[in-house]
C-alpha cells in the first residue's frame, strides 16, 4: 500500500492588523505561530469517493478534489486531519485545514503546489487567512489573494485570552459595517508603519500597530475583555495587544528574548484571572520555512 502524503500548515494568532485600505480593499496581516494542522491523504486511484476524518471537515474534501484535478489525477481516497488549533477562535484553523490538505494531496502523488497555486485551490470556498505563506504577509482574505510579503517576525510570544464561544468567519465578513474614508486612510498608514516595523524587526512598533488595530476593531464589535487585556499588557510591560478580529481571542505581545519573560507571563495570568476563561501561550514563527507541500 502506498504511504499517505503528508502536509502541514501553520496557524496564526488573530491578525497584527486587519481593516480596509483607501482603495476599498479588505486586508489582514498575519501573525504566524508554531501551532498548526497536519493532513495525511491516502490516494486510491480506482476509487470514486473522498472521505475525511473528522467527518465535519467537509470543505477540505472540496480542496482535495480540486487538488487531484489540478494534478491531473483521478480517483478518491481518505483524508485525516489533526492539529492543535481550536475552531472558531481566530487561529486560522479552517484555512490551515485547507492548506494542509492541498499539500498532503500533492505529496501523495509526488507533486507540489506553490503558495499562489494553493490560493487558487481555496478561492471561492471561504475567506482565507493567508497561511499558505509561513512568513508575515499582507493578504486580501476575501479574494484569497496575496498583497505583499513582509518577511519574518522577531522573536515574539503571545499570551492569549479566550473570551469564549465561536465566530463563524464567513458570517462575520458578511456583517461587517462600512468603514469610512478617514478610517481607511488610517489603515493605510498603519500598514506602512507595520511594513517598516516587520522588516526592521522592531517589536515595539509591531506592538503599537497591533494595539491600534485592536482598538479600531473594538469600536465596531464589542470585545468585553479588551480593556482588561490592555491593562494587563501595560502592567506587565508588554509590547501591545493583538486581536483575532473574526475570533474570540485577545492576546498580549511579548518579546521572546525578554529576560523577564516568565515573570511577565505570570503577571498577565494574574491580571486576567478575574476574567475567568482559559489563557494560552504561543510562539511566533520567526525563521524561513519551506512553503511547498510537506512543510512541517
Amino acid at each position: 500500500m502506498t504511504p499517505p502524503g503528508r502536509g502541514h500548515a501553520r496557524g496564526t494568532f488573530g491578525e497584527l492588523l486587519q481593516g480596509v485600505l483607501p482603495d476599498g480593499g479588505h486586508f489582514l496581516v498575519t501573525l504566524p505561530i508554531t501551532a498548526g494542522v497536519t493532513a495525511h491523504f491516502h490516494h486510491v486511484p480506482d476509487a470514486d469517493d473522498l472521505t475525511v476524518t473528522p467527518e465535519h471537515k467537509r470543505k477540505s474534501l472540496v480542496v482535495a478534489r480540486r487538488a487531484l484535478t489540478a494534478l491531473g489525477r483521478r480517483g478518491g481516497g481518505h483524508l485525516r486531519l489533526t492539529g492543535d488549533l481550536p475552531e472558531g477562535k481566530g487561529m486560522a484553523s479552517s484555512s490551515a485545514d485547507l492548506v494542509a490538505t492541498a499539500r498532503a494531496v500533492a505529496a501523495s502523488v509526488s507533486g507540489a503546489f506553490a503558495p499562489a497555486e494553493v490560493e487558487a485551490l481555496l478561492r471561492g470556498i471561504e475567506p482565507s487567512d493567508g497561511v499558505m505563506y509561513d512568513d508575515v504577509v499582507v493578504f486580501h482574505h476575501r479574494e484569497v489573494r496575496l498583497h505583499s510579503r513582509l518577511g519574518h517576525l522577531p522573536d515574539l510570544v503571545v499570551v492569549g485570552y479566550d473570551e469564549g464561544g465561536q465566530v463563524d468567519t464567513v458570517e462575520y465578513n458578511r456583517r461587517l459595517p462600512a468603514v469610512g474614508r478617514a478610517e481607511r486612510v488610517e489603515y493605510g498608514h498603519l500598514l506602512d508603519r507595520l511594513t517598516t516595523a516587520v522588516r526592521a524587526a522592531d517589536g515595539a512598533e509591531i506592538g503599537r500597530v497591533a494595539t491600534r488595530s485592536a482598538e479600531l476593531h473594538a469600536a465596531h464589535r464589542e470585545r468585553r475583555a479588551f480593556a482588561a487585556v490592555r491593562r494587563a499588557a501595560d502592567l506587565a510591560g508588554g509590547l501591545g495587544v493583538v486581536a483575532a478580529h473574526s475570533g474570540t481571542l485577545l492576546g498580549v505581545l511579548l518579546s521572546g528574548d525578554d529576560p523577564d519573560l516568565d515573570q511577565k507571563i505570570a503577571e498577565i495570568r494574574r491580571q486576567c484571572a478575574a476574567l475567568g476563561g482559559p489563557l494560552s501561550v504561543h510562539r511566533a514563527v520567526t525563521h524561513p520555512r519551506a512553503e511547498v507541500n510537506g512543510a512541517a
